[in-house]
């Protein structure tokens, strides 16, 4: 994969600052506009379709906290607490606090382990089941919306794109992990 720098990104999409505001390179080198940080703009994108998500599904009674949570299961259905949490990316008394309001509410239950009696497995409920035929569909409007101006080429390169950021972050990760001797998620 072809590297490329956030100037020659900015030459060739020609934002460039104006000849008399343009800052010294040692300026330039100490300053991280947020147009140029790939993090903050991630974040931004990520916000923004939370936003809209949230306005289309709570009308269904599901938060986004919910949200994540449901879509784990209807992938896989019957995780163990902790593989939700890991699938999910949120500590285990965040996911047992989603998991009672969720059985709560009848989406979900939790069903001891016979092997091992301190793990539970989350499994759906019919009812838990039947809001993917409801939601999914909201979601996909989500993210229509998102690339509605993006050409299906576009959209291929942009999750490829990710795709290269998400591994490159990960494997920075994985060998600072195994330098320190810890976990690194």
């Amino acid at each position: 994969m072809k590297r490329v720098s956030l100037s020659s990104v900015k030459k060739a999409t020609g934002n460039k600052a104006g000849k008399a505001q343009r800052p010294s390179a040692s300026a330039r080198e100490a300053d991280f506009p947020f147009a140029e940080s790939v993090g903050y703009q991630i974040r931004a994108t990520h916000r923004l379709l939370q936003r809209l998500l949230q306005s289309k599904i709570e009308p269904h009674g599901i938060t986004l906290g919910m949200w994540y949570f449901l879509r784990a299961l209807w992938h896989e259905d019957g995780l163990t607490q902790r593989e939700l949490s890991n699938r999910v990316g949120t500590m285990e008394p965040t996911t047992l606090s989603a998991i009672v309001i969720m059985e709560k509410k009848g989406l979900v239950r939790r069903v001891r382990n016979q092997d091992d009696r301190r793990k539970w497995h989350i499994h759906l409920t019919p009812k838990g089941r039947a809001l993917k035929a409801k939601l999914l569909p909201l979601a996909r409007e989500v993210v229509d919306t998102a690339v509605q101006n993006l050409s299906r080429g576009d959209v291929t390169q942009l999750l490829n794109g990710l795709g290269e950021v998400q591994k490159s972050l990960s494997a920075t990760l994985q060998r600072l992990d195994e330098r320190s001797g810890g976990t690194a998620e």
